[in-house]
Parts: structure tokens; C-alpha cells; sequence
């Protein structure tokens, strides 16, 4: 599967990005998906997640932040990202949510302080 994340860039403390991803409606609609995001000098770690039911779920540090979300019919999925902190900043990757399939294009966030 091509996974292309998109949308990033660099952008003030406060700001909001919106991040999109591609694939095929196949994998969108028998995959939980997931964000990743890998901070500088930590492990990647997994943000937000819509289930194949549109159930969402978030890391404690985004929550009330960041929304999850998936067009219809099953194209592109998105995170909105608002009140962006420097510590967002890091490479962003869309992969299903419990079993990442190979690491497609990722896209770069950076929050300034």
C-alpha cells in the first residue's frame, strides 16, 4: 500500500496545521488508522486514531487539540491540528492503527516557539 501523508510545515506556537493522508479506499475502509508522530530523539508513537466504525481515540497530549478525522466515501484522512506547542514538532506518518503496514511519505511539522 502507498501511504502519503501531506499538509506540514512551519508555523508559530498557537497555529493550526491541517495534515492530509492518501490511500486506497480499500485499506481506509478494513484498517483502523492511525497518525504517528516521532519527535526529534524519541521513538514514534501513535496520536490519534479513527477506527473503521469512525470512533476516535487520542494521546493524552493532543487531546482537545488535534482531531481525527476520514472523508466519505474513504479517500483522505486528515488531522487538524490547533493551538499547536513546539513539542508537536516532529515527522508525521498515517499507518493503520494496530498492524503498520510499510511507512509511506511522511510529512514534517515544525512549531516555533
Amino acid at each position: 500500500v502507498q501511504l502519503q501523508a501531506s499538509g506540514g510545515g512551519l508555523v508559530q506556537a498557537g497555529g493550526s496545521l491541517r495534515l492530509s493522508c492518501r490511500a486506497s479506499e480499500r485499506f481506509f475502509s478494513i484498517n483502523d488508522m492511525a497518525w504517528y508522530r516521532q519527535a526529534p530523539g524519541k521513538q514514534r508513537e501513535s496520536v490519534a486514531i479513527i477506527s473503521v466504525a469512525d470512533r476516535t481515540q487520542y494521546a493524552d497530549s493532543v487531546k482537545g487539540r488535534f482531531t481525527i478525522s476520514m472523508d466519505n466515501p474513504k479517500i483522505t484522512m486528515y488531522l487538524q491540528m490547533n493551538s499547536l506547542k513546539p513539542e508537536d514538532t516532529g515527522v508525521y506518518y498515517c499507518n493503520a492503527a494496530w498492524r503498520p503496514e510499510s511507512w509511506g511519505q511522511e510529512t514534517l511539522v515544525t512549531v516555533s516557539s
